[in-house]
């Protein structure tokens, strides 16, 4: 059987579907709605895997956290020092930060403290840092912050200064010095840049102490050796490498996956249903149309092709409009209710807009279990009944 386009087969083909319109526009319509949901569902889990992905390569290569009787506590400063004695570590920042609720937007800030005059462990505050003078900040009591930050306070009517409540109860107003963009979403987001010393008063803590340390080493194949160094001279730090990072985000996907199978599993046995149903056999109106187009001297080659565009037009078109609507939810809408699948129901942070990330594996993939399955659930009962005589067709 030759495939050569047939312009005439084709227009036939269409005005057959249009013929069973009640049909055709039901299944077209499932077969949309299942490639958009798991189209949709992966599109998701590809944006935020990308956006985790890359601010992972952002954070430090090491990070030390100090615990007292099973609770994190802050470290004390003095260790600083040792820790640059350990072979193999370049440089060791102590960091001042912590977690800001603001309460009329139901949200978390992320609040760091810079100090002028120290390394600054990511690529965005070294930016930051010969972007503004942090001297002035301290002077002026100002501020640097995210764009997702900016935007909540300008919802809370907050577009030049912003008031902090102290651990001890009081306000401190802190003047908005500026905005800064990062191709991290997720880190520019929820970020809010003031000196350590505003820092230090705002959660109350000792100033001779840090929340935690970053370290940096010279060669990432002996950070295994240097976090055993670390925990043998200080038994009550935590390490916390950029593996370590990695595997907990793979573990919350891994988890989240559940939740696709079961989606993936539904969409599956709904797909799988209708292709029973086409491949049980003709209904009594198709077995009618092939009998009489063989009546009328159309060969077994003439009814395949024409089934074959029939079921090619269908399902190609349910697979572009699933794939160009599940593209238009996700990066447009922000995938409304599906991301809630990976971001849960009760994130405290800002929003952050989907990055763009469409595999081309994962489309060809969906393509194949697809329009070919559906093409050939059509075309073997429409074959059985194209080789049988017209009267024995129709009869």
């Amino acid at each position: 059987m030759s495939f050569k386009p047939n312009f005439l087969l084709l227009d036939y083909a269409i005005r057959s579907l249009m013929r069973r319109f009640g049909k055709s526009f039901f299944i077209f319509f499932i077969l949309s709605l299942l490639i958009f949901v798991l189209a949709s569902v992966l599109m998701i889990a590809d944006a935020i895997k990308l956006e985790l992905n890359t601010t992972l390569k952002a954070l430090p290569q090491i990070t030390l956290q100090r615990f007292s009787a099973g609770k994190q506590s802050d470290v004390p400063l003095d260790r600083v020092e040792a820790l640059l004695d350990i072979e193999g570590i370049s440089a060791v920042t102590p960091r001042v930060w912590g977690y800001y609720y603001f309460k009329p937007a139901g949200v978390n800030f992320s609040i760091v403290g810079i100090d002028a005059y120290e390394e600054q462990y990511s690529a965005t505050l070294s930016t930051l840092t010969q972007r503004f003078d942090v001297k002035l900040l301290e002077k002026e009591n100002g501020m640097i912050i995210g764009e997702g930050v900016k935007k909540i306070l300008e919802e809370n009517y907050y577009t030049e200064f912003f008031n902090f409540i102290t651990s001890e109860g009081k306000w401190q107003r802190v003047r908005i010095a500026g905005v800064f963009h990062s191709d991290l979403a997720l880190e520019s987001n929820d970020l809010i840049i003031l000196p350590k010393k505003l820092v230090y008063g705002i959660f109350g803590m000792d100033e001779s102490k840090a929340t935690d340390i970053v370290i940096k080493v010279t060669n990432v194949k002996e950070i295994p050796t240097i976090v055993q160094k670390i925990n043998e001279r200080y038994p009550d730090m935590r390490a916390i490498t950029q593996d370590d990072i990695r595997v907990s985000y793979q573990n919350i996907f891994d988890y989240k996956s559940g939740f696709f199978l079961a989606l993936f599993s539904i969409c599956a046995f709904a797909f799988f249903i209708i292709i029973y149903d086409k491949t049980s056999g003709l209904s009594s109106e198709e077995k009618k149309e092939i009998g009489i187009l063989k009546a009328v001297g159309w060969s077994s080659d003439d009814i395949l092709k024409e089934k074959f565009y029939e079921s090619f037009t269908l399902s190609v078109s349910a697979f572009l409009v699933g794939i160009v609507v599940s593209l238009f939810y996700v990066y447009a809408l922000q995938a409304p209710l599906l991301r809630n699948l990976f971001m849960g129901y009760s994130a405290l942070k800002p929003s952050f807009v989907l990055p763009f990330s469409v595999d081309a594996s994962m489309l060809v993939l969906l393509f194949l279990l697809s329009v070919p399955i559906y093409i050939a659930a059509t075309l073997i009962p429409a074959w059985r009944a194209s080789i049988l005589d017209a009267d024995e067709v129709m009869r």
